[in-house]
């Protein structure tokens, strides 16, 4: 019975690897519909999303599956509980770049000197995102908690960009209905950061067993 469960764990995470892959490129596709780059349509993202809630579904069967066949222990409890957890947090992060993508439709009067930092952010966020999900697979407490301590680099970038689009308005006069949309893109990738530090922060409790109380309730 333990080995079938193993197999069935390494297959979750599998499949957990295949959802953040998916949120990955979503995110790095809504990047470049912003910095206009490669012949990138938002369909292509919503498209993404659709995937990422389907495998999210799938996940959360598994994890049922697997609490309710395999009578797992308290430590087999803490991990199905903590994927069960990161997935909601995962499809969010579909949910956000599918709202950049949204956006990017409005953001055409914004010059590259305001998107600068654009790139920069989503690479962060991809960063964090893989680095949270194969945290949890390696059962990597190290990696956790630097994927925490990643999430300041991006509010970094998101003052930056806010301080550099408010100095384009007053001096250049560039468009300020679309320079709020692009804040409102960085906002976005800004809440990826935070749900990809909610991630890594359900792999430190599946390690540990204790549960910070600073989780971050980004919509």
């Amino acid at each position: 019975m333990r080995n079938k469960f193993e197999k069935q764990l390494e297959y979750l995470h599998v499949e957990l690897i295949k959802m953040g892959t998916l949120c990955e490129q979503a995110i790095s596709m809504s990047a470049k519909l912003l910095l206009e780059e490669d012949n990138i349509t938002p369909e292509n993202v919503f498209e993404l999303e659709h995937e990422i809630d389907e495998k999210e579904k799938e996940i959360e069967r598994l994890c049922m599956k697997l609490l309710l066949q395999q009578q797992p222990v308290a430590g087999d409890l803490r991990i199905i509980s903590s994927a069960l957890k990161m997935i909601s947090d995962i499809e969010r992060i579909g949910d956000q770049a599918s709202d950049i993508a949204e956006l990017s439709k409005y953001i055409v009067n914004v010059g590259m000197e305001g998107k600068v930092h654009i790139g920069d952010m989503a690479r962060a966020t991809v960063s964090m995102v893989e680095e949270s999900i194969e945290a949890f697979v390696k059962n990597d407490l190290k990696k956790a908690k630097e994927v925490i301590d990643s999430d300041d680099k991006v509010d970094e970038l998101f003052e930056k960009i806010k301080e550099e689009l408010i100095n384009l308005i007053y001096e250049k006069g560039i468009d300020a209905k679309a320079s709020l949309d692009l804040l409102m893109a960085a906002k976005y990738f800004e809440r990826i950061g935070d749900h990809a530090v909610n991630v890594a922060e359900w792999v430190e409790y599946s390690i540990t067993g204790v549960r910070k109380n600073n989780e971050h309730h980004s919509i």
